[in-house]
């Protein structure tokens, strides 16, 4: 915790979780509504379609690999690689993705890093010179 606080970083994280899963049951209950009450177990259009399939995967995928691969390379690389492949599979434009994908990189590390004070790993960043590691970290 934050000295003289009652909160400390574990507080936005725990507020975003508890928001999407109260989300995630009001679609679920507001869908249960619409069906019937013989509805049986069916698979939307989507789920006929490999692109949307993979794409659905990946998103579930990536935030996963990211959070095993942290630890040992470091979440500024990570967060960048992850947040360019979902842009360009997503066929946002190579130089858009680029900068966008730099761009909340940075965002999230001042935010997180710097704002929040959560202990980002730094993996491999920490063989970079000293007087980098002001800048990144």
């Amino acid at each position: 915790p934050f000295p003289g606080q009652k909160y400390g970083p574990s507080l936005f994280p725990r507020l975003l979780g508890g928001a999407l899963i109260l989300c995630g049951a009001l679609l679920i209950l507001r869908h249960q509504r619409e069906l019937s009450p013989r509805a049986t177990l069916t698979l939307d259009t989507w789920t006929r379609e490999p692109w949307r399939v993979v794409s659905f995967l990946l998103v579930l995928a990536v935030p996963l690999v990211s959070i095993l691969l942290w630890d040992r390379i470091g979440f500024v690389p990570i967060a960048f690689v992850s947040l360019l492949a979902l842009f360009l599979w997503f066929r946002t434009r190579p130089a858009t993705a680029l900068i966008a994908a730099l761009t909340a990189t940075v965002l999230l590390q001042l935010f997180f890093g710097k704002m929040m004070r959560v202990p980002l790993p730094p993996g491999w960043l920490l063989s970079l010179p000293p007087h980098w590691l002001k800048y990144i970290l």
